[in-house]
């Protein structure tokens, strides 16, 4: 008997997801320009709106981790990704700071929880030698919804209004949903498209089933401290994302001179490179897994990938060329990029069936960087009027970020006490 390829309908469905996850939280960067001229915010001002939503994305990354883990990923996802598109949809509706900072919020506490629980999805869809490839689907979907949307944005926004864009992109987010709930089953064998062959390439009968629902150790989870290593690790790539996701149009613009046309390809370009790297990333971190081992395959590609990129952020500010800085942004966050999918797979070998905890605790705290970068880069440019301390602060979390990969432990689970000296 041939296998069925659900498997491949699942990966598609996964990346399109985090497509149009990237379209709708990197809408606002590009929108940022337009939304200044209209309510005349301060760079402070567009500094909170963008940490409101990591904030709350933060807060609610763990609850809806949780989520997953307890009633499965299929009522997971689809209330995620529902709550969020009506609050996309409703940024358009905003009338000054205090309503545009609320719904930023709430729009982040709807979509806290998608990626852990895509990654709790792959751990059940796909065998555990495959988990840093099928994850890498998902980030790749995160690159191509980042590297779109400021094009896209900066384009309609030719034609009409920002507040139109918000409530389309909301849209989108409506019909995948709809999609999601009638496909997709949380056991791949209750999936009416899995024959029994497909079955045993994606559950072999030596690697044990995933729970869809089970008791969550709390206490266990929360005194880890290789968990809580990862978790700081993992600061360091949300700082230097979000600096991307929420400034860097503004910074092209008016740190560099691009014109809106040029700036919207030049902020693409970070997604396109990283696009790449995330599925290099994904395809060493297994590879190395068979060939070296985990510490290798995880560590060593984290470490790696961060410290090119805290190299690469230094040069940007002895760089007077537009273009070359422009190219060497691009490749810092590629650079960093490359890390993605160790992360995430990571947290799949400690957490195990607790996966979607596990990844809610790494991306909360990873989301608290998240928060602070776009205040403190607000901050420094509005005080100081320096464009290079903001990739000076940036380069410094991630060689920390770099040493703190070395001191993570991919065999140890967070159900079991760190080994005695």
């Amino acid at each position: 008997m041939n296998p069925t390829n659900a498997r491949t309908k699942f990966l598609w469905l996964i990346y399109s997801l985090a497509v149009i996850t990237y379209l709708d939280r990197v809408c606002i960067s590009a929108a940022a320009p337009a939304i200044t001229a209209e309510f005349g915010f301060t760079p402070t001002q567009m500094g909170y709106i963008f940490s409101a939503f990591t904030f709350a994305y933060a807060v609610f990354e763990i609850p809806s981790g949780w989520m997953g883990d307890r009633f499965g990923t299929r009522l997971a996802l689809t209330r995620i990704v529902l709550w969020w598109s009506l609050f996309t949809a409703l940024t358009g509706a905003a009338l000054g700071f205090w309503s545009m900072a609320a719904i930023r919020f709430l729009f982040g506490a709807g979509e806290a929880g998608a990626f852990p629980n895509i990654a709790r999805s792959v751990s059940q869809w796909l065998p555990p030698a495959q988990n840093g490839r099928g994850l890498s689907v998902s980030f790749m979907g995160l690159a191509t919804g980042a590297a779109l949307s400021a094009p896209l944005v900066l384009t309609l926004l030719k034609y009409q209004g920002w507040r139109w864009t918000f409530l389309e992109f909301g849209l989108l987010g409506v019909a995948w949903a709809i999609v999601w709930y009638r496909w997709f089953r949380d056991c791949p064998q209750d999936h009416p498209g899995v024959n029994d062959a497909e079955l045993m390439l994606i559950q072999p009968p030596d690697v044990p089933r995933v729970d869809v629902t089970h008791h969550i150790p709390w206490r266990r989870i929360f005194t880890s401290g290789n968990l809580w290593t990862i978790c700081a690790m993992y600061f360091a790539y949300a700082y230097g994302l979000y600096f991307y996701l929420t400034w860097l149009p503004t910074y092209l613009i008016k740190a560099r001179g691009f014109s809106p046309d040029y700036a919207k390809w030049y902020s693409a370009l970070p997604w396109v490179f990283s696009a790449f790297t995330f599925w290099l990333g994904g395809q060493l971190t297994d590879r190395l897994a068979k060939t070296h081992g985990l510490k290798i395959a995880r560590g060593g590609v984290g470490a790696t990938g961060y410290a090119l990129s805290a190299a690469l952020l230094f040069i940007v500010t002895q760089v007077s060329n537009n273009v070359l800085a422009a190219i060497l942004l691009a490749l810092a966050q590629s650079s960093a990029a490359l890390t993605i999918s160790a992360a995430w797979s990571v947290c799949l070998d400690v957490g195990r069936r607790n996966a979607g905890v596990v990844t809610g605790f790494m991306n909360t705290f990873g989301n608290v960087g998240g928060t602070i970068a776009p205040l403190v880069t607000g901050y420094l440019v509005e005080h100081y009027g320096s464009w290079n301390l903001p990739f000076y602060g940036m380069a410094a979390v991630f060689v920390l970020g770099a040493v703190l990969w070395l001191l993570v432990n991919p065999y140890q689970s967070v159900l079991e006490a760190a080994p005695s000296a």
